[in-house]
């Protein structure tokens, strides 16, 4: 293998002329530079077109078993040190088992802790992250210090201490999926240095030519036997829950009841092998033939990884595809009953035609901090009287079944007003109310969410209770907005706004517009579209705030650019 390194160039600040210290059983890639003095451990593995350049900010040190990715760049200021874990002083220290993927950007002064996740084009730049950190895609760091654990979401721009104490903690499904990538990542650097050893290489392009005469593949048939009923991706899916010691199940439903995510268990598969695997799902799909038939993993928490519809009515789905190692945060996508799929890192695609995807990022986030999830209707002719009904009752875990029983209670009152409510079951007290429909049909929402952060800095969510009759005001404001002032200000409570530009939407860094002191309803009103006018393509925000609680009883955007 020929590693293309060299030592540090002579400067006015240094001439020391450091070379690179690589472990014998590191691997980087011919196309990736390796400069000055960097260390790098065992079990490393650097991917192609990365630069690892000491030449200004120096030394580096990479731990062992860490990954850095296709296009990653590490580099470090002359000036600015961090403190490694050895107590010595470093440009960038990047601790162990930690993946970097493609198109990093590391600038010292940094110091990445052991474990760390960092995703996608995100960049890291005078600042320090904590053992077992994960940074989704396009995130930025700069001059803070993210506290071990912590979970930074794609998009998130983090510049000021406040906001790196403010982040959530990680999951334990975050912590499986970073754990899987650096064993992907393991198993590509035994490969590359197999690749290059003829020794090593030469017994496996023997096996692979017997192998294909005898349509064989490690004892396993080819995938060609099984294209009949199942696409590549299907075959590949299941080949990845075995490997991964996942069980296998499926489940199916016609499509009366699909829409009320009635699903019912086809045979258990258990399986040993891919062959028997698929000769199980084979027979489910012919005996379940004009129906809806989905594939799900079980890990060993016996939570479900993995869930994706295969069979629709009209036959199997993505023939032609192949399968991909998940690679959201974690680790594998969530799927509602209608089999539409939303991204687990925090941004949401539509539910179904009748849940937005801003509701699917509330069930989300109520799921994540423990609250109970309701929904409720209500006719209009009992709108205005706030005299809301109950629907079944959601005793869900997860927000595919939290998703399906509202989509339920949405089919069985068309015509109604639906809203989705949040519990805190320990204070025995609401943290969300939120109308997503209407008699005239589903709540438009933009497909916007709000961030994690803007979640978690908040005390708690709109409510929207209607209890009297509407007023006439020459304003933009909604009917709603005017009851839900009409109710805050019958209730006691303070009423400000707030606003940000969309830049700083995503980060959550709102700024007040100032207290509507108003002894009235019209006043209120007035003072609120005279902020509406002046924040002008920007979003606005109502805020009720319990004065002897000092805590917040509502916030809901009102005005988006």
């Amino acid at each position: 293998m020929v590693v293309y390194s060299m030592a540090a160039p002579p400067t006015p600040w240094s001439k020391s002329l450091a070379e690179p210290k690589l472990h014998k059983t590191a691997f980087i890639h011919p196309t990736s530079q390796v400069i000055g003095d960097v260390e790098l451990e065992a079990n490393v593995i650097v991917a192609p077109g990365t630069a690892i350049r000491a030449d200004e900010g120096t030394p580096f040190y990479i731990g062992e078993n860490t990954n850095l990715q296709d296009g990653v760049v590490v580099h470090g200021l002359e000036q600015g040190r961090v403190i490694g874990d050895d107590q010595n002083n470093y440009s960038v220290w990047i601790g162990k088992n930690a993946s970097i993927t493609h198109m990093v950007l590391i600038h010292g002064p940094a110091y990445i802790g052991d474990n760390c996740f960092v995703g996608f084009r995100s960049t890291v730049f005078n600042a320090r992250l904590g053992a077992g950190c994960i940074v989704m895609m396009h995130a930025l760091i700069q001059d803070v210090e993210i506290p071990p654990g912590k979970y930074v979401p794609s998009g998130a721009i983090i510049t000021n201490q406040q906001q790196a104490d403010r982040l959530p903690d990680v999951q334990a499904q975050d912590q499986q999926f970073a754990h899987h990538v650096v064993g992907i990542n393991q198993s590509l650097r035994a490969g590359y240095m197999c690749a290059d050893d003829v020794k090593c290489i030469t017994p496996i392009r023997e096996d692979l030519g017997r192998s294909r005469k005898n349509k064989a593949v490690n004892g396993l048939e080819v995938i060609e036997v099984y294209n009949k009923n199942l696409g590549a991706e299907t075959i590949e899916q299941v080949r990845y829950l075995i490997e991964q010691g996942y069980k296998i199940g499926t489940e199916h439903v016609d499509q009366r009841r699909f829409r009320t995510g009635s699903w019912q268990s086809c045979q258990p598969i258990e399986a040993r092998s891919v062959g028997e695997a698929i000769s199980i799902l084979e027979s489910c799909l012919a005996e379940h033939s004009g129906e809806y038939v989905r594939l799900f993993g079980i890990d060993k928490g016996k939570r479900r990884v993995l869930e994706t519809i295969i069979q629709r009515p009209d036959g199997p789905v993505g023939l032609p595809g192949t399968f991909k190692a998940p690679t959201t945060s974690s680790a594998f996508s969530s799927y509602n009953g209608n089999g539409n799929s939303y991204s687990s890192d925090r941004s949401y695609g539509m539910s179904s035609g009748s849940i937005p995807a801003e509701t699917v990022d509330q069930v989300r986030q109520l799921l994540a901090q423990g609250y109970k999830i309701g929904s409720e209707h209500v006719d209009e002719r009992r709108f205005r009287m706030g005299t809301w009904q109950s629907c079944q009752p959601i005793e869900a875990t997860s927000a595919n079944e939290a998703l399906s029983a509202l989509e339920q209670c949405i089919a069985n009152h068309q015509g109604e007003y639906v809203r989705l409510v949040g519990i805190d079951t320990k204070a025995k007290r609401r943290v969300l109310e939120t109308i997503i429909q209407r008699p005239n049909g589903p709540v438009t929402q933009t497909p916007q969410t709000h961030s994690q952060k803007s979640f978690e800095s908040s005390s708690s969510y709109s409510y929207t209770t209607s209890t009297a009759s509407p007023i006439t005001t020459n304003t933009n404001l909604s009917s709603e907005v005017v009851e839900q002032l009409r109710q805050l200000l019958a209730s006691g409570n303070k009423i400000s706004a707030e606003h940000v530009e969309q830049r700083r939407f995503r980060t959550g860094s709102w700024t007040s517009c100032g207290p509507i002191q108003a002894s009235s309803l019209q006043e209120a009103t007035n003072i609120l579209q005279r902020y509406l006018t002046e924040y002008q393509g920007e979003y606005v925000r109502l805020i009720g705030i319990e004065p002897k609680a000092k805590r917040r009883v509502l916030e809901t955007i009102i005005q988006r650019p």
